[in-house]
């Protein structure tokens, strides 16, 4: 696609946006379907973006982007035009605002409700400075169930700066937006909403213009320049209205299903195992139930809210509260399932020592993404659980080495009184599982040998086969042991081993991790221990694959390190 420079917006008539606007959906269409990426979300963002950059002057004036990933339109019409093909690929373009790629992403975003909070730095850092330009954050109605947003709100009196606050109310976030909040955005939608609901954005200090329809621009552009106007002298709340998914009737029927698309994986996903297993597990037992933050179809647990809608809760996305309800759920005698991306649930990392662990209580975390994640880069890689859950007392952490023994797990923890942390890629193999005992490894290929491999979850099983394999063409052997529980580690049977060379593999930064658990256990044995795992770096946006040969575990080095030993 051609570069669409600021002065053609600023100049054009009403016909010629229109054509931007088919112009810049179709390349995100086009470019999405090969390379991955949220799909339903940037399509309806496209009037509301190319009306932003006719308004205003980027990058002179700043936007943020909350959670960020309905960017794309943005970057189409800033300088990235005409890399836009490489989006999300490793040394392309992100999918998410990156300050380090344009001028025109002033604040890198990744998770929700943070753009509001930005937005006032932002502001209040111009004042100070005597700078003069807008500042603009632009928000999901998603995001408006996110606490952070109103810690955000509460303060923009007190900072005493003006920013304007772009309401994209779609009615979704992953899954549609639930709630008080959806409810009383959904009134001043109808024409049905209280006074007192436009009463509350003014108390907080916003000068409130809506509903306008941010797939319209002959009804959008006047109502922006009006907020822009007001702007200056107060903060601003436009809220405009879009359809996801817009101009693909697809897109537009499915939201869901085309929020975010990746090419075909060859696996199962671990999370159509998670429904499965919990929907049965519930049939025989009334104290399960699944609690997600605004992820019910990403997390596989659709089936379970179908057949037991009375024991399943989506909170939006709000994952601290998730984690007290459960916590409060479980005190009370239920046995809460709370499913959540890895890098989401370190938002809740408060929670979990104090409400789940602190109180001893069973709830069990399904952590989905675990790893390397791929493509959506720094902010979503899965690569710190490990570590910021071992320190945790009364936390136990499994990694199923398959989809066979992630069900073992799950049927283990419906009668395990205590709080589990499982951990787990997106796809992988079902395989077997034979039997699986809380803090206890199991040997996967024993060899006479002075070396023993212990590798923790599916990816770096294989990739311990793999080099296994490699190695014994050179005449090295080791055993391979699962390391299936982090914690509490397996202290009898490591201490049993006699292996002189001590090898971990983990997907995970190695401090903190199963390397460093193992060490502790081996210190004054005498036994040389060897970890490796991910580079102590925020991981970019690639394929997994890639990604884990440049900053994971790496075959190669794995290998050289074991001939080394050998050659000893």
């Amino acid at each position: 696609m051609r570069q669409i420079t600021s002065g053609e917006l600023k100049n054009a008539p009403i016909s010629r946006l229109q054509e931007v606007c088919e112009t810049v959906r179709r390349e995100i269409f086009q470019t999405v379907s090969v390379r991955g990426g949220h799909l339903a979300s940037n399509l309806g963002a496209v009037e509301l973006t190319v009306a932003l950059h006719r308004v205003f002057d980027f990058p002179r004036d700043k936007i943020v982007f909350d959670v960020g990933h309905q960017c794309y339109a943005h970057k189409l019409l800033s300088d990235r035009a005409e890399t836009f093909d490489t989006l999300r690929s490793r040394g392309g373009i992100s999918g998410f605002p990156k300050r380090g790629e344009s001028e025109y992403d002033c604040y890198e975003t990744g998770h929700a409700g943070t753009a509001i909070s930005a937005a006032l730095g932002i502001a209040k850092a111009r004042d100070l400075k005597g700078e003069d330009f807008s500042v603009i954050a632009l928000v999901g109605d998603g995001s408006f169930n996110n606490g952070l947003i109103y810690e955000a709100l509460n303060s923009l009196k007190i900072l005493s700066t003006n920013i304007l606050i772009v309401l994209n109310d779609n009615g979704m976030s992953i899954s549609p937006t639930v709630g008080g909040t959806h409810e009383v955005l959904s009134e001043l939608k109808e024409g049905a909403a209280p006074l007192e609901d436009v009463a509350l954005f003014e108390r907080y200090g916003l000068k409130y213009f809506g509903i306008c329809n941010g797939n319209d621009l002959e009804e959008l552009l006047p109502a922006m320049e009006k907020a822009k106007e007001a702007l200056q002298k107060t903060s601003v709340l436009l809220h405009v209205t879009t359809r996801k998914g817009q101009g693909y009737a697809f897109c537009e029927q499915r939201p869901d299903r085309t929020h975010g698309i990746s090419p075909a994986h060859p696996g199962k996903e671990y999370s159509a195992a998670l429904g499965e297993e919990l929907t049965e597990l519930a049939q025989t037992d009334g104290r399960i139930v699944a609690v997600t933050a605004a992820m019910t179809d990403s997390l596989g647990l659709r089936p379970f809210f179908r057949a037991f809608p009375e024991r399943a809760f989506d909170v939006g996305i709000c994952e601290e509260h998730a984690c007290v309800l459960s916590a409060a759920l479980a005190a009370e005698g239920m046995r809460p399932y709370y499913a959540i991306y890895s890098t989401f649930l370190q938002r809740a990392y408060d929670e979990i020592i104090h409400d789940v662990c602190g109180q001893n209580l069973p709830v069990t975390f399904c952590i989905d993404r675990a790893g390397i994640t791929g493509a959506d880069g720094e902010t979503h890689q899965g690569v710190f659980d490990l570590s910021y859950l071992a320190p945790v007392p009364n936390l136990t952490i499994a990694i199923p080495k398959n989809i066979a023994e992630f069900r073992a797990m799950l049927r283990l923890s419906a009668s395990y009184g205590a709080p589990l942390a499982i951990r787990y890629p997106r796809e992988g193999e079902e395989g077997t599982c034979e039997s699986v005992e809380i803090g206890k490894f199991e040997v996967l290929q024993s060899n006479l040998s002075d070396i023993i491999i212990y590798a923790a979850g599916e990816r770096c099983i294989k990739l311990a086969s793999r080099v296994l394999s490699a190695a014994q063409e050179k005449g090295v052997c080791a055993t391979l042991v699962n390391a299936r529980f982090l914690k509490p580690v397996d202290e009898p049977f490591l201490l049993s081993r006699k292996e002189k060379y001590v090898v971990t593999i983990e997907d995970n930064v190695l401090s903190g991790g199963l390397g460093d658990a193992i060490a502790r256990v081996l210190r004054g044995t005498g036994q040389i221990v060897r970890s490796f795992g991910c580079k102590d770096t925020f991981i970019p946006h690639g394929t997994v694959t890639e990604l884990a040969d440049e900053f994971g575990p790496n075959f190669r080095d794995i290998l050289d390190y074991l001939l080394s030993c050998h050659a000893c």
